[in-house]
């Protein structure tokens, strides 16, 4: 199980990955921060980037701050950077 700390920018104008700032991957979504809507997000922009599963991503801290800690299953710390960097 992949552990991944992302920062997000909730109300941009796509979905889309922003790159990395050291160890964080930045992410932009569309989603208001509002009702779990960008959280929602941010779980399906990540599982079609890895090409896996909704519910194998998981938003384990950070429920309503821009800075999450995101849990991917199946995947390796190492193998969600690889694969999130191309």
């Amino acid at each position: 199980m992949g552990r991944l700390k992302v920062k997000v920018a909730p109300g941009s104008k796509r979905n889309a990955i922003g790159g990395w700032m050291g160890d964080t991957l930045k992410l932009k979504v569309q989603a208001p921060p509002e009702k779990g809507r960008a959280n929602a997000a941010v779980i399906e922009l990540l599982a079609a980037e890895l090409g896996c599963s909704k519910s194998a991503v998981q938003v384990v801290a950070g429920a309503t701050s821009r800075s999450k800690t995101v849990v991917v299953e199946g995947w390796s710390e190492a193998e969600l950077h690889r694969a999130l960097s191309s």
